[in-house]
């Protein structure tokens, strides 16, 4: 089923979607009201059973609203305990993409996206993991892999894989 809502964002408007990957049947009521706070419209998500861990559940919602609006809700759920999620935002013509993970271990991931989708890695943070690598503190292959997400993809797969074919509702901000 789909939900549409009209869109009257502030600022460029962009859209993007939430993959909740998994969480407890007590914190889904929560995520709805959070995420439904930051879009200005009251959420109800379809929540199917996570195979991929027993007695979790997962969803998806497509969204649409202002730029920075995944950083927002990526802000209201972060550090939530047993909570797997993703939140993805379209890049618009004066604003770059974003990306986020999260995991109970790792904590959250942010990412600047390109037009294409491809993470954008700023300068200094490339020459960081160049002078870390070169300190023997660490090898340049595992911090570049941290920099592109590796270790939340790594540990998302399995979640990921186990939630194909789930329904997707779509969520407007209002204003």
């Amino acid at each position: 089923m789909t939900t549409r809502i009209a869109t009257r964002p502030d600022g460029p408007g962009t859209r993007g979607i939430l993959y909740v990957h998994s969480a407890p049947s007590a914190l889904c009521p929560h995520i709805e009201w959070a995420v439904g706070g930051v879009l200005g419209v009251a959420v109800a998500l379809d929540w199917t059973p996570q195979p991929a861990q027993p007695g979790s559940y997962r969803a998806e919602m497509s969204w649409s609203g202002a730029a920075g609006t995944a950083a927002a809700v990526a802000s209201a759920l972060r550090g939530w305990n047993h909570l797997r999620f993703e939140i993805t935002e379209e890049p618009t013509s004066s604003t770059e993409g974003t990306r986020f993970a999260c995991t109970p271990e790792l904590g959250i991931f942010h990412a600047v996206t390109g037009v294409h989708g491809d993470i954008m890695i700023p300068e200094d943070r490339l020459k960081a993991a160049v002078v870390k690598a070169a300190m023997g503190d660490t090898t340049l292959l595992l911090e570049v892999d941290k920099l592109l997400g590796k270790p939340w993809d790594d540990e998302l797969e399995t979640f990921r894989h186990a939630g194909e074919g789930a329904p997707v509702r779509w969520l407007h901000q209002v204003v």
